[in-house]
């Protein structure tokens, strides 16, 4: 199967990442199907997306006719069989969590047609852990979009040693259809290259923090000003979700063991706090009062 033989493409998970993911999709001239359990996700999936494309719109990135056309083209549904059913290529984008996608995958199985590719976006799961659920580890890929996907301008494509060529080929086909540079990894890692890149000062930036050595306002303003990263790892933190790091980290430390994998104190708190950042209103900063500057 060629990227432009392929009409439906469904995204599961309407959060943070799915609904833009989708739109990406959309705007790229698949038919897209967003499914979600709830219809209050869908719902906020559907404002945001407005807002974001009447945004682009006024500031001339892209025409009515093209908002109006890519909204043609997407279908937002809680019905997972309806969803699936017919569908050519699934990218799934719940939770970061191995049971919930493990079930997911092995739904999928069931009722998606036999060609269908079924691609994760997951941030640091190997393909492989959810391609065991099902028939067809051949036609499972990692296919990893960044926050938020309608700005980032990558994808990490990630094959296991049972993820076909044909596969990856058609994912990275999809991916310059949909306007992404998408960068073929053909051997498996937990966290892939980013995160990994990403986790490494993460860490780092805790361990300062939770030694009194700085504040953790100042380690960002010294990422910032003397690294020339455009925005801190606390900050970053608060944009991508504190629960999405806590969930890598804990995923890592399962696979690993490896004391130095398990989720820092401060971290584990804030998300039991539900202090989860900018999506909450306060994570290391308190959105609701200060805000931050970048």
């Amino acid at each position: 199967m060629k990227a432009e033989e392929v009409r439906q493409i469904t995204v599961l998970g309407a959060g943070q990442m799915g609904h833009q993911i989708a739109m990406l999709c959309a705007l790229g001239g698949f038919g897209t199907i967003i499914q979600d359990v709830q219809e209050q996700a869908l719902a906020a999936a559907q404002d945001k997306l407005h807002a974001i494309m009447d945004k682009w719109v006024s500031k001339g990135r892209l025409s009515a006719d093209e908002k109006e056309a890519a909204f043609q083209k997407l279908r937002f549904t809680t019905s997972f069989e309806d969803a699936v059913r017919n569908t050519d290529f699934v990218i799934e984008a719940v939770v970061e969590k191995l049971d919930v996608k493990r079930e997911v995958f092995s739904k999928l199985d069931q009722l998606a047609p036999e060609h269908t590719i079924f691609a994760t976006n997951s941030s640091t799961i190997v393909n492989s852990l959810v391609a065991s659920e099902t028939s067809r580890a051949d036609k499972v890929v990692n296919m990893h979009f960044f926050f938020p996907p309608l700005v980032m301008d990558c994808v990490e494509v990630v094959m296991s040693d049972k993820t076909s060529e044909e596969t990856a080929r058609l994912t990275m086909e999809i991916s310059k259809r949909i306007n992404r540079t998408a960068v073929l990894l053909k051997k498996e890692i937990s966290g892939f290259i980013a995160n990994r890149i990403l986790g490494a000062l993460q860490k780092e930036a805790v361990y300062l923090y939770e030694q009194g050595i700085a504040d953790f306002r100042d380690i960002d303003i010294i990422c910032r000003k003397a690294l020339n990263h455009p925005i801190g790892p606390f900050e970053l933190m608060d944009l991508s979700g504190i629960d999405v790091g806590y969930f890598v980290m804990e995923q890592r430390y399962k696979e690993t063991g490896d004391p130095e994998d398990k989720p820092f104190a401060c971290i584990e708190e804030k998300v039991k706090q539900g202090h989860l950042g900018r999506k909450t209103g306060k994570g290391w900063y308190n959105y609701e009062t200060e805000g931050v500057k970048q």
